[in-house]
């Protein structure tokens, strides 16, 4: 679906991007992860066609981006972090006036019903929460059905209730098929979501992997446990890989002195600092 080969951008005379090369197979997930400033939004740009004065190649479902016509569009839906919306047009006659743009669309009902906004068709967007218009722009990036979706930082600023919707949308559109760029910085929603993640950090990729393995490569989980030893409660931990040598967890089982007992793993975070040595922001 997606090829990148040595890819440079650059503003000025300091490079942006730097020889980067990946690419995204058809129905995946991919994230681009990385704090702000690393080049994700830029990359993003890149390969939605906003930019093109790129070195190297970049073809998304077999055209080269440079190169890309007005058709390339119809491929293709982009949803921004920040809503691209008329405020003062309601939630319906703003489906309506995107759905213009393209050469075929979906009926808007019930793309409205799928995100809960049906009853507030009729509002203007103004009176919306950040959590309607989220999901108002995500649909919106759904009109024409497209096969391959960027979202960027798709549930930034939204509460527990609002992002879990949000995930599950992202989760449905996956489940049909589609092809899902993600930009974040958020490590869990990439763990949650992501079939394969690249780490980004000063416009070059540091790492590509899926979440598990990059987990994984770090070392073995661990198995904490508490139990009561004199009166006072002891922590201790075993590799997960070796438990069966631990002979005082199993005389713990036997004795049912157990307190507490439970696995660790490092996080994708905990693996994005040790790669990188960058704290995300």
């Amino acid at each position: 679906m997606i090829r990148v080969e040595n890819l440079c951008f650059h503003y000025t005379k300091q490079p942006l991007i730097q020889n980067m090369s990946f690419t995204v197979d058809q129905g995946e997930i991919f994230g681009f992860l990385g704090p702000s400033g690393a080049g994700k939004s830029t990359l993003q740009k890149i390969l939605t066609g906003l930019l093109t004065t790129y070195t190297g190649s970049v073809v998304v479902n077999g055209i080269e981006v440079k190169h890309r016509s007005s058709h390339f569009y119809e491929m293709i839906g982009v949803d921004f972090e920040f809503p691209s919306l008329y405020e003062k047009l309601s939630a319906r006659e703003n489906l309506q006036f995107f759905s213009s743009l393209y050469q075929t669309h979906q009926e808007i009902e019930p793309l409205l019903e799928s995100v809960g906004l049906l009853q507030d068709a009729e509002k203007h967007v103004s009176d919306f929460s950040k959590g309607m218009k989220s999901r108002l722009n995500f649909i919106k990036a759904l009109l024409h059905d497209p096969a391959l979706l960027f979202l960027d930082e798709p549930t930034s600023g939204l509460d527990p209730t609002n992002s879990k919707m949000m995930k599950d949308l992202i989760l449905r559109e996956k489940a049909k098929g589609k092809t899902i760029l993600l930009t974040t910085h958020n490590m869990y929603d990439a763990t949650e979501l992501c079939d394969r993640v690249a780490f980004i950090v000063d416009g070059k990729l540091r790492a590509l992997d899926t979440p598990h393995n990059l987990i994984q490569s770090r070392g073995a989980s661990a198995l904490r446990y508490t139990y009561l030893e004199d009166g006072r409660e002891v922590q201790a931990e075993t590799a997960l890989n070796r438990t069966g040598e631990d002979g005082r967890l199993h005389g713990l089982i036997q004795e049912n002195r157990l307190l507490s007992i439970h696995s660790s793993e490092p996080t994708l975070n905990d693996i994005f600092v040790e790669l990188t040595g960058r704290v995300l922001e």
